[in-house]
């Protein structure tokens, strides 16, 4: 389904890691090689503009990082980001440039391009979140489904079988999730929609619309 690819999707100049998606049709693919891929990238970042601190973790020097917020490696903090106190970056994560994680944000998995803003006690994982995209308080991505079976990815003209246990959600370009929101597993929301606040969402949700609740979604008037 055209809608739901890297093309359509996510604007690759907005992001360090664009060379993870060379060859890949589905954002979700990429999930499984971003460990490996952040510690090829990292060995060539410059040391002029990075510090590599700890075991494979590399933060631009113009970045801001909270004495209280934790980083595991594999990460990568690009120019100008900014991890706010207590944010719990777990490993095999790419914050991209301007981008913010906030108090008491998690991370785990993911690839954020540039401008992302995950502020508020957000828990984001297995997940890749377009440029300008931004997660309202206490919204979360939900990365394993209850009964412990494969994510599918949901759409109108059918399942796509992802063969994968863990898969957060993929966020467009410019998308707006509102407070208190959950996004199921293989929730994909395509580039400027808006997710009204206290939503539950899965499957595909189109380009440019508004999703009011499950059942409602309308085309937005720009």
């Amino acid at each position: 389904m055209q809608e739901l690819t890297v093309k359509e999707l996510y604007t690759l100049d907005e992001t360090i890691a664009k060379d993870i998606f060379k060859g890949v049709t589905y954002p979700w693919e990429v999930l499984p090689k971003i460990s490996e891929f952040i510690l090829r990238l990292g060995e060539t970042l410059s040391e002029e503009e990075y510090d590599k601190v700890g075991e494979d973790v590399w933060i631009a020097k113009s970045a801001k990082v909270f004495e209280s917020a934790y980083i595991h490696g594999p990460a990568i903090i690009g120019r100008d980001a900014e991890v706010r106190h207590c944010a719990f970056i777990r490993g095999n994560a790419i914050v991209g440039e301007k981008a913010v994680v906030g108090n008491s944000t998690e991370l785990k998995n993911v690839i954020l391009f540039n401008k992302v803003q995950v502020p508020h006690y957000n828990y984001v994982g297995d997940s890749v979140l377009g440029y300008k995209a931004h997660m309202g308080a206490g919204s979360i991505t939900s990365n394993v489904k209850s009964d412990k079976k494969l994510v599918v990815v949901k759409t109108p003209k059918g399942n796509i079988e992802t063969g994968m246990k863990k898969f957060g959600a993929m966020l467009g370009d410019e998308v707006e999730v509102g407070c208190g929101t959950v996004l199921n597993p293989g929730s994909v929301v395509g580039s400027r929609t808006n997710i009204y606040p206290l939503s539950c969402v899965r499957g595909y949700v189109p380009a440019g619309s508004i999703y009011k609740k499950q059942g409602e979604v309308v085309e937005k008037m720009e």
